[in-house]
């Protein structure tokens, strides 16, 4: 199973206040090193922007494309990175942009862990993470579906398409701190984040 990589940035940032792709982390934006991490396991990576969103600059061989449709959540990204990955690759594990300390061996356990299903999600403490799961890009027209009947969440996909959830002990051993799945949505989760990553924070006020 060839495997490409999704970012979803697409996101208003309501509680964070600034667009969360742009905030600084070490000599990188946020953007740019979820890009990076997740690019030393699958390659192409594609970005998905909303229209309009400013990004910080990326290597040439990141493809950036835009939300078709605005404000339709992160399901509307989500087809728009397969569609651009279909013909490049069978799978595509998806993230969002504001995962800061994902780590890579939780990224290839994830593919492992998705062989001979057309999703593979992290299950933990009850609930489903779909951004940061699988996709086989043979689940286009069942997202395509969802869609257009203004059913946005992306968990009603994995009641559609055979799914594999992932519990916590089948990946701990690679990523303890469940790092891959520690969204900064907050101002306090970004210090959080730099804290946990040994990184000083910037001189703003946060």
């Amino acid at each position: 199973m060839t495997t490409g990589g999704i970012v979803l940035c697409g996101g208003k940032s309501r509680r964070m206040g600034r667009c969360k792709a742009m905030l600084p982390f070490g000599a990188e934006r946020m953007l740019q090193r979820v890009v990076r991490l997740l690019g030393e396991v699958v390659e192409p990576v594609v970005v998905v922007a909303a229209i309009g969103q400013e990004l910080p600059q990326l290597a040439a061989m990141i493809h950036v494309v835009r939300d078709r449709r605005p404000h339709r959540g992160p399901l509307e990204g989500l087809r728009a990175g397969l569609e651009t990955l279909r013909y490049q690759a069978d799978a595509a594990f998806v993230t969002a942009c504001d995962v800061p300390l994902l780590m890579p061996p939780f990224v290839r356990r994830m593919i492992e862990l998705a062989a001979g299903f057309d999703a593979a999600v992290p299950h933990v403490e009850g609930y489903d993470e779909p951004l940061a799961a699988v996709y086989r890009t043979s689940v286009l027209p069942e997202i395509e579906a969802l869609l257009a009947a203004d059913r946005l969440r992306p968990a009603l996909l994995f009641d559609q398409v055979r799914t594999r959830r992932i519990t916590p002990e089948e990946f701990l051993d690679v990523d303890p701190d469940l790092g891959s799945l520690a969204n900064v949505n907050s101002p306090a989760d970004y210090l959080a984040a730099l804290a946990r990553a040994g990184i000083e924070a910037p001189p703003e006020d946060f």
